[in-house]
């Protein structure tokens, strides 16, 4: 065990990027000694940024009672069990046709009989992790997501388990005793849960752990995905939030590469002919030539797959993973409409923007927004755009400024 921004922050934390908020040490480095193989434990006093800002026990008395929140962004677990959405949930009440909203009365009766509270989707809820994980993901690579686990004292929410992403584990509010175990399965798929493992990870939990340590107020721990771990709530509530980076893998790579290639074998009148007829059922041998002329069609295809044409197709799907910085639609419009040529203007946050040129000298915006068409006259000014300058409006000219806001691609620079 190794101890160890954005339109909002605060001024106290300018400076510090999202990750150096987490771990003591650069990106780099984390990169290289520790990225989804080391777990990290870092102290409140090593990082400078600190982390109590972005969430806390009056967050979740809001959360669930006056936001009303639905059963999928909230979860309530017991003695090792999920319980059932109706379990924590009711109808909302005249004027909200809504049959699942969080009932902070049944809340408070799981809450005060041991049960720990889950909020989920707080990357999506809360307004401090909104920019917080968009901001780790950009400098991650990785898509994140955030949920908070609230257990009562002497409580463990969540018997000995894995997960299928790495976790940053952020303690908000009292303390958390923790005990982590390597893993029965390495590098597990997003597919491939604990629950497939059960029977290792109840014998792996039966021995002494590999590591055990208390986290408090401040105090964070980086978990590759694979390992092993369980917590219990010490002398009071204990809060703490777990920002999940579902991390992209070889696996994903490969899964891009058999698409291509099914698509390019199916060019092929061979593969794509009827198998003959088979009234008593396939016979193997009678089916060896075809399996083979497969096999050869996409091995050939394979070969003929370019590297850039893999990474075009993960980085598509790493556009839609995440969502662009948030954007308010009725100060967005009011904003266009009062357009000045000395307003300054940039591109939205997060919203991952490339210009892809065309033969014709055109060009097209793709971001994880609708893709823009560029004119020839016009490439030179999304260019600037796009490698993170600020411009007036009369640079990219008024017309062609209010259509980028009201797509939602460019905003007023602060």
């Amino acid at each position: 065990m190794t101890a160890g921004t954005t339109d909002r922050v605060p001024t106290h934390q300018r400076g510090h990027s999202a990750l150096e908020r987490l771990v003591p040490f650069g990106r780099e480095e984390f990169a290289r000694d520790h990225w989804s193989h080391t777990p990290v434990v870092t102290r409140a006093a090593d990082l400078p940024g600190g982390i109590l800002d972005l969430f806390g026990e009056d967050s979740v008395d809001e959360l669930v009672s006056r936001r009303g929140l639905r059963a999928p962004f909230l979860r309530v677990a017991r003695d090792g069990r999920t319980l059932g959405d109706r379990e924590f949930t009711a109808a909302g009440g005249v004027g909200a046709s809504v049959a699942d909203q969080v009932s902070d009365d049944k809340l408070l009766a799981h809450f005060a009989g041991g049960a720990t509270i889950v909020l989920q989707g707080l990357h999506r809820t809360w307004g401090p992790l909104i920019d917080f994980t968009q901001q780790l993901a950009e400098e991650l690579g990785h898509p994140v997501q955030a949920n908070a686990y609230v257990t009562p004292s002497q409580n463990t929410g969540f018997s000995d388990h894995y997960d299928v992403h790495d976790v940053f584990v952020l303690q908000m509010g009292g303390e958390k005793r923790w005990r982590v175990r390597p893993p029965v399965h390495e590098s597990p798929l997003r597919d491939q849960p604990w629950t497939d493992h059960r029977a290792a990870v109840q014998d792996a939990a039966r021995r002494a752990p590999e590591h055990e340590f208390t986290l408090r107020p401040g105090d964070v721990l980086y978990l590759p995905r694979g390992w092993l771990h369980s917590a219990t709530a010490l002398g009071g509530v204990s809060t703490h939030l777990t920002l999940g980076v579902h991390v992209w893998t070889r696996r994903h790579l490969a899964d891009e590469m058999v698409s291509m290639a099914l698509a390019q074998a199916s060019r092929d009148v061979r593969v794509r002919e009827s198998l003959g007829v088979a009234p008593d059922g396939f016979d193997r041998a009678f089916l060896t030539p075809d399996v083979e002329l497969v096999r050869s069609a996409l091995v050939r295809a394979l070969h003929e797959i370019e590297p850039a044409a893999v990474v075009d197709a993960l980085e598509a799907r790493a556009r839609v993973a995440q969502r662009p910085a948030p954007v308010s639609p009725l100060s967005q419009v009011a904003a266009a409409e009062a357009l000045e040529a000395g307003t300054v203007l940039r591109l939205r946050g997060h919203a991952s923007a490339r210009l892809v040129p065309a033969d014709d000298g055109s060009a097209t915006l793709r971001s994880r927004l609708p893709d823009f068409p560029v004119e020839p006259h016009d490439v030179g000014t999304f260019v600037a755009l796009v490698d993170g300058g600020e411009l007036r409006a009369d640079m990219v000219g008024l017309d062609l400024a209010r259509r980028l806001m009201l797509a939602g691609l460019l905003v007023v620079a602060d």
